[in-house]
């Protein structure tokens, strides 16, 4: 390749504004250690409305995205690095805003034949008919959550009618778009995708056993250490570890991602596999998926953040 990493002035974009800032924070400064140990020229900048500004004046020549949630993972930093002509790790701007959208995501994927769940999405002017109708097509639990939140923000696992609507309620009234999922029971499992295009190779999946009464793998549960019980690799069946595998690897090259991804699937138990949602930009804390299912792999946290820097100057287009 032409360019080589040394050469770079690299920036650790963390922070940002949406609701998952500090999980952000915590994934920067890990990648921002492993660039020093990397011996690379980087800095870590907390994004703000000022980051056009720090960019330029920082001299930054290749950036590495670690945001999460919205103004971060949703395309609007990945546009802005391109009209600056800066190459940037993770997905494009098209495959990011999808990737964030759990309803277009669906849609495409289904028309993909790829497996999901079934959803319902919430009327803002009628959250009551909508949850009526959920209860109707799929029966109960349902899952309600917001269309474009990551870290599992603002997710109920409803078992009654009642709390169904309660969360409805309040998802119509503090987000733009919501919907109402049919209830997948089984193995919870995440797999991460390193490699753009044909390239794009599944990682070691990772089971994920909430402890501690949790009923599912929420934000807590994310990010307080002792709170998940990780299985890695997953207690799955060799065929079915293969097409969980295949399944992620398909999903990634659906939606268009570049250097890494992570999906989430659930496994029932009849052995089908439900897609649940591809994050474009997974967590790089001491409590991630993605770096535990590369560390089985034999790749060090170091590593992956090589690979992916490496992938960002290999996709560039410009």
């Amino acid at each position: 390749m032409e360019r080589e990493l040394k050469a770079e002035r690299i920036g650790v974009l963390c922070g940002g504004m949406s609701g998952e800032r500090e999980v952000s924070l915590r994934s920067g400064e890990n990648v921002y250690q492993a660039c020093r140990r990397l011996g690379l020229d980087c800095v870590k900048i907390d994004v703000g409305s000022d980051i056009a500004t720090r960019l330029v004046e920082e001299k930054i020549s290749l950036a590495y995205i670690a945001l999460h949630g919205k103004w971060g993972e949703d395309g609007c930093v990945q546009g802005l690095l391109e009209l600056l002509r800066i190459p940037y790790t993770g997905s494009g701007v098209m495959a990011s805003a999808i990737g964030m959208n759990k309803l277009y995501t669906k849609r495409i994927l289904e028309a993909e034949g790829i497996p999901v769940p079934g959803c319902v999405v919430i009327d803002q002017a009628d959250p009551k008919g909508s949850a009526e109708e959920a209860i109707k097509r799929f029966g109960l639990p349902l899952v309600a959550k917001p269309v474009e939140e990551g870290s599992s923000i603002a997710v109920t696992i409803a078992h009654d009618r009642e709390t169904l609507l309660g969360a409805a309620r309040d998802l119509a009234q503090r987000y733009h778009q919501s919907i109402i999922e049919c209830f997948i029971a089984g193995k919870e499992i995440t797999t991460g995708v390193l490699g753009t295009g044909s390239a794009a190779r599944a990682l070691p999946i990772l089971g994920l056993e909430p402890v501690a009464g949790k009923e599912f793998y929420d934000y807590e549960a994310k990010y307080t250490p002792g709170m998940t019980r990780f299985i890695l690799p997953a207690d799955l069946p060799p065929e079915i570890t293969r097409r969980a595998q295949d399944l992620a690897v398909q999903v990634h090259r659906t939606i268009g991602c570049r250097g890494v991804s992570r999906v989430d699937a659930m496994v029932q138990p009849d052995g089908a596999i439900s897609i649940i949602e591809i994050n474009t930009l997974p967590g790089m804390t001491a409590t991630s998926d993605l770096p535990a299912e590369a560390a089985e792999a034999g790749i060090s946290f170091d590593g992956v953040v090589e690979r992916i820097l490496l992938s960002a100057l290999e996709d560039c287009t410009f």
